[in-house]
């Protein structure tokens, strides 16, 4: 099954090549090649960690932009690339995915937590049980230090666990991660607002459309 998996993601690969091919735009081609190079970054970022980097917020978000939002973010200034937009344009596209990649992140991270089976695609505490330490663990170890041994223990114990969700559930470690969250849609939004006035009908419904996306990232519940 798992070697069917690969087989089916290389074929979407190699029709994501043509197409892009067909598009005859180097500069774009060049954009979403970079967006797979950051994604394989991110995850090996995540495989391979030491202990200092597992416990740095800057660690975590340069490899939540690497493994989210690179490929949102170059994907917006694509776009905008493809129906010739200036350079400012350009610009606010990429400032858009990339917060709107990272508010997307955060939440999926936050919901790893505070979701059920049953309303995420994956089973809750999918990440610690894996050992991967995301902001709501590491906003939780700026105020209860102690968690820190735990964490660098690698969540091999159930016991590990359950100590670090008990620890968790006293600290604002969900709490910053949201307001976190929220800050990235809100930067999202003003990318959106910052966009040259239209009198354009179908854009300004596309636009609007766009920032209340971002409203959407931080209030699902799955």
């Amino acid at each position: 099954m798992m070697q069917i998996a690969v087989l089916a993601g290389d074929f979407l690969l190699s029709r994501a090549c043509v197409a892009l091919a067909s598009l005859r735009n180097n500069e774009v081609v060049t954009l979403i090649a970079k967006s797979v190079k950051h994604l394989v970054t991110g995850e090996t970022m995540q495989m391979t960690t030491a202990s200092e980097q597992r416990c740095s917020m800057e660690y975590y978000m340069e490899k939540t932009y690497n493994k989210t939002a690179s490929l949102i973010s170059n994907s917006c200034q694509a776009v905008s690339i493809i129906t010739g937009q200036t350079a400012e344009v350009s610009m606010l596209a990429y400032d858009y995915g990339r917060n709107l990649g990272l508010a997307f992140q955060l939440i999926d991270d936050v919901l790893d937590f505070t979701g059920t089976s049953a309303s995420l695609g994956k089973g809750s505490l999918s990440d610690i049980r894996h050992g991967i330490v995301t902001a709501p663990i590491l906003f939780a170890m700026e105020e209860f230090p102690q968690l820190r041994k735990i964490v660098d223990r690698g969540f091999h114990n159930p016991a590990d666990v359950d100590l670090a969700i008990e620890i968790l559930g006293k600290s604002n470690g969900i709490q910053r991660a949201i307001e976190l969250a929220s800050e990235h849609a809100n930067l999202a939004a003003a990318a959106i607002r910052s966009l040259p006035e239209t009198d354009n009908v179908d854009a300004r419904r596309s636009r609007q459309a766009l920032i209340d996306l971002t409203q959407i990232v931080i209030t699902r519940k799955k």
